[in-house]
C-alpha cells in the first residue's frame, strides 16, 4: 500500500514546501508530493509540527573505532598527532571479535540514525583474526558489520578495503595483522563478498584500496580495473597528512593526486577522501575527473590534519560529500556546518561558501550532506525525488535550537541549528526505524555495547 508522509514542512529535491507531503510507493520509492486531499485509499501518516528532509549520508565510516571514543585525547596517552593516535585505534582493532564486531558496528549505526543519517559507507579494513589469518571465511567480518546495518535498519554500502603494507619500504606493523591481504586475495575475497550479498536490500558493495601508501601502485590500478568493469564506487583515503604526500613522492616522484590521475584511477565513481593537503593543480585534475571528494571535519579537526579548503573546492565545481570516519563525533550536520565554519576562522570572515558558483550555502551544504554523499556511494538517492528511495528525517519544529523555523528558513537552520534532540523519526526505504526517537531494539543495543566495553577496557 502506497503512504502518504505528511508533515508541516517538506524539503524535496531543494525546495522547501508547506502543506504538501512525501507520497511513497509500496516498494519504498518516492512517488511525488500530493495533498491529502489528492490521496484517496493511501495510507497517510501525519508529521504534525514536523519538517521532513532527505536522509543525510555518510560516505566515510569506520565504525569499530566508536570503541574508544573519549579515550585517546590526551598526549599521555597517544593523542597528540594522527600517527600516534593510530596506535590506539590499532588496540581496538585488534580486540574485536566477530560477535564483539556486530555489538560495537549496530550501536554506532544506531547512532547514526538517531543524527538522520539513513546510508553509511563502511569503509571496512578489518578482514583477519587478531594473530592476523584469514578466518575461514574471509569475509566474516564485513559480513558482520552488514548484519549489524540489517538489525538496525540503516542502508549500507561496504566499502571493502585493500590493505598491504605498512607504507614505503616498512615492515608488516603487529597493530595491522587483521588488516593485510595479497592483491590476489582482496580481489578474490571482493568478488565472493558481492555475491554473498547479491539480492540483500539495502546493502551494496565497493572497491577501496586504502591509501597509496598501503596499496602499492600495481595493485590500485588492478583494484581499479575491476572496479570499473564492475560500475562500483571506487574510495580511498589521500593526502590527509603531509606525510603521506612526502612518502609518496619518495617512492614515485610524484604526489599522491598526480600519481593516480596519470594511471587512470580518478573516474566519475571515484571518491578522495579528505584531500586536505592538495595544491592547486592536483583540485584541477580533481575537477576534471569528476571525481567526488568526501571531506570530514570533525575527525580531521580532531586529528589535528589540517583545514579543507572547500572554497577552492566549490570554485571549481568538485563534488563534496560528508563522513563521520573515525567517529569522534557523529553528526553530518555538524560536518556540512563546520566546513564553513572552520573557513571562517581561518580567513577571519563569514559566509566564505554563500554565492559561490552561484549557489546559496545552505543549500550548498545541505546538497552535500545528502545528494553527494548518496552519489559517492553509487546510491540514486538524497534528494527524494521522484523515482528515488525514501531515505528521510524529520525534525521538531518546536525543538528549543529551531524554534520559529519556517519554509523560508528551513534550509538554513537545519545545516546551522539542527541538533540531535530535534530528529525525531527516521525513514529508510519508505519504513520508519526511529518513531519520534524511538527504536525497538534501544535497550538490546545499548546492553550489548556497554558489555563489549567494560571487556575492552579491561583488555
Amino acid at each position: 500500500m502506497s503512504r502518504l508522509y505528511l508533515p508541516d514542512l517538506l524539503f524535496v529535491a531543494g525546495q522547501a514546501h508547506a502543506g504538501r507531503g512525501l507520497l511513497v510507493g509500496p516498494d519504498g520509492n518516492v512517488i511525488g508530493l500530493a495533498g491529502r486531499e489528492q490521496t484517496a485509499g493511501v495510507e497517510t501518516v501525519r508529521l504534525a509540527g514536523k519538517a521532513l528532509l532527505p536522509g543525510l549520508a555518510n560516505a566515510h565510516s569506520h565504525s569499530f573505532q566508536r570503541l574508544f571514543r573519549g579515550r585517546a585525547e590526551g598526549r599521555n596517552i597517544g593523542g597528540d598527532t594522527f600517527w600516534t593516535w593510530r596506535e590506539q585505534m590499532y588496540r581496538a582493532a585488534g580486540f574485536v571479535s566477530p560477535d564483539d564486531l556486530f555489538d560495537v558496528a549496530r550501536a554506532t549505526f544506531l547512532e547514526m540514525l538517531r543524527a538522520g543519517i539513513t546510508v553509511v559507507g563502511e569503509f571496512h579494513y578489518l578482514h583477519n583474526d587478531p594473530a592476523g589469518h584469514p578466518y575461514a571465511d574471509p569475509n566474516i567480518l564485513a559480513l558482520e558489520v552488514i548484519r549489524a546495518a540489517g538489525s538496525v535498519g540503516i542502508r549500507i554500502c561496504m566499502l571493502r578495503t585493500a590493505y598491504l603494507r605498512a607504507g614505503f619500504q616498512r615492515e608488516p606493523h603487529p597493530g595491522q595483522a587483521r588488516f593485510y591481504e595479497s592483491g590476489s586475495a582482496y580481489l578474490q575475497n571482493l568478488e565472493g563478498l558481492i555475491s554473498a550479498v547479491d539480492g540483500r536490500a539495502l546493502v551494496s558493495v565497493g572497491a577501496a584500496p586504502h591509501s597509496i601508501r598501503a596499496v602499492p601502485l600495481d595493485v590500485m590500478e588492478e583494484i581499479a580495473s575491476y572496479a570499473r568493469q564492475r560500475e562500483l564506487p571506487l574510495h580511498l583515503h589521500i593526502s590527509e597528512q603531509p606525510g603521506e604526500n612526502d612518502a609518496c613522492v619518495a617512492e614515485y616522484g610524484l604526489t599522491p593526486v598526480l600519481l593516480v590521475a596519470g594511471h587512470g584511477i580518478l573516474t566519475p565513481k571515484t571518491t578522495l577522501v579528505h584531500s586536505i593537503h592538495l595544491t592547486v593543480a592536483e583540485f584541477n585534475l580533481v575537477a576534471e575527473s569528476g571525481a567526488t571528494i568526501c571531506s570530514c571535519p570533525t575527525t580531521e579537526r580532531n586529528l589535528g590534519d589540517g583545514i579543507f579548503p572547500a572554497d577552492r573546492v566549490a570554485r571549481l565545481g568538485i563534488p563534496v560529500a560528508f563522513g563521520t570516519d573515525s567517529q569522534a563525533q557523529i553528526d553530518i550536520l555538524e560536518d556540512a556546518r563546520e566546513l564553513e565554519y572552520h573557513l571562517r576562522l581561518q580567513h577571519r570572515e563569514r559566509g566564505i561558501l554563500d554565492g559561490l558558483n552561484g549557489e546559496e550555502i545552505a543549500n550548498r551544504l545541505l546538497q552535500s550532506a545528502t545528494a553527494s554523499g548518496y552519489r559517492a556511494l553509487g546510491i540514486a538517492g538524497g534528494s527524494l525525488a521522484a523515482g528515488e528511495s525514501a531515505d528521510f528525517f524529520t525534525v521538531d519544529m518546536d525543538d528549543a535550537a529551531i524554534l520559529g523555523i519556517d519554509r523560508e528558513s528551513l534550509a538554513a537552520q537545519t545545516v546551522f541549528n539542527v541538533g540531535r534532540s530535534a530528529i525525531r523519526d527516521v525513514g529508510v526505504q519508505g519504513c520508519l526505524v526511529i518513531e519520534d526517537g524511538r527504536h525497538p531494539l534501544d535497550q538490546e543495543i545499548s546492553t550489548s555495547y556497554r558489555a563489549v566495553q567494560r571487556r575492552f577496557l579491561k583488555h
